[in-house]
């Protein structure tokens, strides 16, 4: 008889990404949902739902079930994970999944059953939890097994995530509510500040990705901004320089750093030679910021390596979590 299908889910705040056993990641689409007051239900997930909201008529609301790495809102999510493992895995699947789902680290253990319950209300066969800055190092090719000390620094959309694990446990660790949504919300408020200009959400994140950086040595650019003037409520552009933005996006990046470098106050001091000695790795969508590295390289004095495709380490680390599940199981408990 065959076996089940596995499934990793980095349950993200802003993104959702899904790995099936023997395909890889198949999905990467918004964690939001679409629904509809005139019929009082949720009507959309994901891709169909951002693009819906796009074309709204005014009947329409987003829904962001997970805000901070943790779910507001159950009955959404359960049916967000229902939509997603129907569609990884088809409509006409015989058997369950089992189902390896990120969690943040700092999770109380009502919000792990609560992501468990929903998972198994979605259809899931097994559920095993793991921290997400656990799966972002498997992801990026740690051995979370060793004895040594390795850190990770995963910045998500909603949450940011810094860890020291060693043995596959997590021995330090602390979660902020600081992502990349937070660089994209300096941005939009800066340029309401300073130039009197309302922009979407998707113009500050191009912003961030186009000239956006951390570090004061870094990309001299500019761009062409367009938006709607404040007082008279009509279009007018401006232009905004890299240094404008690093200064927009001071304040979540010191909060970050500040965090990375509370974390190493509190490591052991044998794992703590480790790190010094390997370095620290960041994960996550929000850490391709430009210069981040490079800040808080500058703070600790620790050399800092940008994961390969950072915005996927967590979905991938699930991956690694599956094909290694009869030894992860044996000597990794949440």
């Amino acid at each position: 008889m065959p076996a089940a299908t596995d499934i990793g889910i980095d349950l993200g705040t802003s993104t959702i990404v899904v790995y099936v056993k023997g395909k890889g990641i198949i999905l990467r689409e918004p964690a939001l949902a679409a629904f509809d007051k005139d019929k009082n239900m949720v009507v959309a997930f994901g891709d169909e739902a951002l693009n819906r909201l796009e074309h709204n008529s005014g009947n329409l609301l987003a829904l962001h079930p997970l805000k901070g790495g943790v779910i507001s809102d159950f009955l959404v999510t359960e049916k967000m994970l229902q939509y997603f493992i129907q569609k990884s895995m088809g409509h006409f699947r015989l058997f369950k999944p089992h189902i390896v789902l990120c969690i943040p680290s700092g999770v109380t253990e009502i919000e792990k059953r609560a992501v468990e319950e929903a998972a198994y209300q979605a259809g899931a066969r097994d559920v095993v939890l793991v921290p997400e800055p656990v799966a972002a190092a498997m992801g990026a090719g740690i051995d979370v097994l060793r004895p040594s000390g390795s850190m990770v620094v995963s910045v998500g959309g909603g949450i940011t995530e810094i860890a020291v694990i060693s043995l596959a446990g997590i021995v330090v660790s602390q979660s902020i509510q600081v992502g990349g949504d937070s660089f994209d919300q300096a941005v939009l408020q800066y340029v309401r500040d300073v130039y009197g200009l309302f922009i979407g959400e998707q113009t500050a994140e191009e912003i961030k990705i186009h000239i956006g950086t951390a570090d004061r040595e870094k990309r001299l650019d500019h761009a062409e901004i367009r938006g709607r003037d404040i007082h008279t409520g009509t279009p007018r552009t401006i232009s905004m320089t890299s240094g404008q933005v690093r200064e927009a996006v001071e304040k979540p990046v010191r909060q970050i750093s500040d965090a990375v470098h509370a974390v190493l106050e509190r490591t052991p001091p044998d794992l703590a030679a480790d790190i010094a000695e390997r370095g620290i790795l960041l994960a996550g969508g929000g850490a391709q910021l430009n210069g981040l590295t490079e800040v808080i390289h500058k703070d600790t004095g620790i050399a800092v390596m940008l994961a390969e495709n950072p915005e996927t380490a967590v979905a991938r680390g699930t991956g690694v979590y599956i094909r290694n599940i009869n030894v992860m199981d044996k000597t990794y408990h949440v």
